[in-house]
């Protein structure tokens, strides 16, 4: 049986949490973590975790995340073969590779549209989330953990929409301004704000911070010119730091690939921190960051998928979050998490190591 030796904890992990928001001194870095589904089995059984939540225990995360579950009818059509999203209504289909499989996304029902296909596909009803089940849940965890609402895809303009009309498309509506899709782009938006509003206000104090996403960049360069982001992607990302103003919460953008040329716009429209943070991309390695942007960001990620993690042995993997823990542990504000999923490929024993640098290089004296 594995076990990771953690160490000694000073503050609750609200407490933490928070205080590496706002880049004060905390006990230790905060610790988050996402994995597909295969290497996540693999570590569960490793660590013999009864569940979930138990695994997350035993690497030390401190926050979960909360969104009412959706209670309406089902707005988009089943097709065999395939998974559909009940909220944004993209499909999946089941794609196996050597180390297990994952669900990948298809058909695209918004392909090639019509204005009209456009302006008729259904977004769902604010009113048909159980908010009073997400307080519920909140308050059965009596405060163990550090709590966000959001996640990655909200509100996620470029990939999210990219699942439902294709990636091309959606880059091509952003370059001609297309009406009709970015009306769609700001009626999902809409919906998952004021989903979110309504539960912030039932869970008032229950909450810690919001976690929001946009994907920016490929490895190389910008997805789209800083003009496009200015005209049609802040005004949505604001909407969501204004309602986490609100209620005075942090808000963490996660941001695949090269991003940081957003990044003043962010500090600007009230973005606490970034997450995900490739450091192969280009202007995202951790030195980089902390030295263009310092202290008027907080960061969470860094520790790359593709590097030491999954091709490299364990003790390179305990030599590479070492790093860069020394450099993002400068000034506080680091969130210690895998670039992105741990993919299915990664040695457990890796993972393993890297939860365990952790608490070992990531804690502060």
């Amino acid at each position: 049986m594995a076990v990771i030796q953690k160490c000694k904890e000073t503050m609750t992990v609200r407490e933490r949490v928070l205080r590496t928001f706002h880049h004060e001194k905390t006990d230790r870095v905060t610790i988050g973590y996402e994995g597909n589904g295969g290497i996540t089995t693999r570590l569960m059984q490793a660590l013999r975790a009864g569940s979930y939540d138990e695994m997350l225990d035993s690497l030390g995360v401190d926050y979960r995340g909360v969104m009412p579950p959706y209670t309406g009818p089902l707005l988009f059509r089943e097709l065999p073969g395939r998974q559909v999203d009940p909220l944004d209504g993209y499909y999946t289909r089941w794609v196996e590779h050597q180390s297990g499989g994952y669900w990948d996304f298809c058909d695209f029902p918004l392909q090639n549209a019509s204005v009209e296909e456009i302006a008729d596909f259904p977004v769902p009803d604010p009113d048909d989330f159980d908010v009073e089940a997400a307080y519920d849940s909140l308050r059965a965890l009596n405060g163990k953990y550090a709590i966000h609402i959001g996640h990655a895809g909200v509100p996620d303009v470029i990939n999210s929409n990219g699942r439902i009309m294709g990636m091309e498309d959606v880059l091509v509506h952003l370059a001609l301004e297309n009406e009709a899709a970015i009306h769609f782009f700001h009626r999902r938006a809409d919906m998952y704000l004021r989903m979110m509003e309504r539960t912030l206000e039932r869970c008032r104090g229950m909450i810690d911070f919001m976690w929001l996403g946009e994907d920016l960049g490929t490895q190389i360069a910008p997805m789209i010119s800083l003009k496009t982001y200015r005209h049609i992607l802040r005004p949505i990302h604001e909407k969501f730091t204004a309602l986490a103003r609100a209620y005075d919460l942090p808000v963490l953008m996660h941001t695949c690939g090269s991003s940081s040329w957003a990044y003043e716009d962010m500090i600007e429209i009230g973005v606490t921190g970034v997450d995900t943070l490739q450091p192969e991309a280009v202007h995202m390695s951790p030195r980089y960051l902390k030295d263009t942007f310092g202290n008027r960001l907080c960061y969470r990620g860094c520790i790359s998928t593709a590097g030491p993690l999954a091709y490299g042995t364990a003790q390179e993997t305990r030599e590479y979050c070492r790093e860069t823990l020394e450099i993002m542990m400068e000034g506080y504000g680091y969130h210690f998490a895998p670039t992105h999923a741990i993919q299915d490929n990664t040695p457990v024993e890796n993972v393993l190591a890297m939860y365990q640098a952790a608490h070992d290089f990531g804690v502060y004296t």
